[in-house]
């Protein structure tokens, strides 16, 4: 059974969000190999200027050959500002129709760059007779686009996630990375905890999913994990992998332990039958449990149900 949002659209596995680049073919029939949550072809930044119109070729004869499993098929495109962005969805879209999940957005600035490419899917789906709507995920990675967050994640039901891409903020706001982590100053604290917890709290308002971006040293898998829970602690639902090596603990991360849900399944029943009872808050396993607690424990369950756990 097919979990649906409260706006009508699907709710799809993003424990793991992994990037390929669509001019590379044979990184993009490895990745459907991979047995990843959510696969992205980036016609964006992995591509060169001229490479971008002959990359949409690729990602036409991948979608419709390769067999991807249960991955979520998505495609991150140009941002609205570019010459390509409006060639992109039509090519794309034209192009593999049903075998598609999710167009990835580019630097929205505001509703308006959000609402550009949701009224061109509503007008394809149309020509082309789709029964499904495509879903739209969006990069926030401009301060501009951080400002307005809020109206961004309100711009159209389609939207399905938001993610921070922390790279092209950083230049954005023009962060200082050699004062920053320099050998005479550190920055007390994680400089970009506020723009990841603007956007998770933006997303989870309007009831959508919360991604955090990449993790630039594909080497360092203890701390790429580490960052996985940082994100996780925030509200985030899942993380980037610019490389095969970092999918298993992003997905393990995003997941629930059994443990967890077998203790928010034991909560949740005592305090519903306290409830019955005609009482309220009740102890269990030495443990309190009241409607806050069971307001965190169904977060657990919800997950489990999304991972049939």
């Amino acid at each position: 059974m097919t979990l649906i949002n409260k706006h009508g659209q699907p709710r799809r596995h993003r424990r793991c969000q992994l990037s390929v680049p669509a001019s590379n073919t044979r990184m993009i029939e490895k990745a459907a190999q991979s047995g990843v949550d959510h696969v992205f072809l980036d016609l964006e930044d992995a591509c060169a200027p001229n490479q971008k119109v002959g990359a949409r070729q690729n990602v036409i004869d991948a979608l419709n050959e390769l067999d991807w499993g249960e991955t979520v098929r998505c495609v991150r495109i140009n941002d609205t500002g570019t010459e390509w962005c409006h060639d992109d969805i039509i090519s794309v879209v034209e192009g593999v129709r049903e075998n598609l999940d999710v167009i990835m957005l580019t630097k929205p600035f505001d509703a308006s760059d959000v609402q550009f490419c949701d009224k061109l899917l509503t007008q394809l789906e149309m020509k082309l007779g789709l029964k499904d709507k495509i879903g739209l995920e969006l990069l926030i990675e401009e301060t501009l686009g951080m400002q307005n967050v809020e109206e961004i994640a309100a711009s159209t039901p389609r939207l399905e996630a938001m993610i921070f891409g922390m790279g092209d903020y950083s230049a954005s706001q023009g962060l200082d990375f050699t004062a920053m982590y320099g050998p005479d100053y550190k920055y007390p604290g994680d400089v970009f905890h506020y723009a990841k917890f603007r956007v998770t709290m933006a997303a989870r308002a309007r009831g959508i999913d919360a991604i955090d971006g990449p993790f630039a040293n594909i080497s360092n898998l203890e701390a790429y994990r580490e960052s996985c829970l940082q994100a996780r602690a925030l509200g985030m639902v899942g993380k980037w992998a610019l490389h095969p090596t970092q999918i298993e603990h992003a997905q393990d991360v995003f997941t629930p332990n059994q443990d967890r849900i077998d203790e928010a399944r034991k909560m949740t029943d005592a305090y519903n039958e306290s409830l019955a009872a005609g009482r309220g808050a009740v102890m269990i396993d030495g443990k309190f449990a009241d409607a806050a607690t069971v307001r965190h424990m169904a977060n657990v369950l919800d997950l489990a149900e999304l991972y049939g756990l």
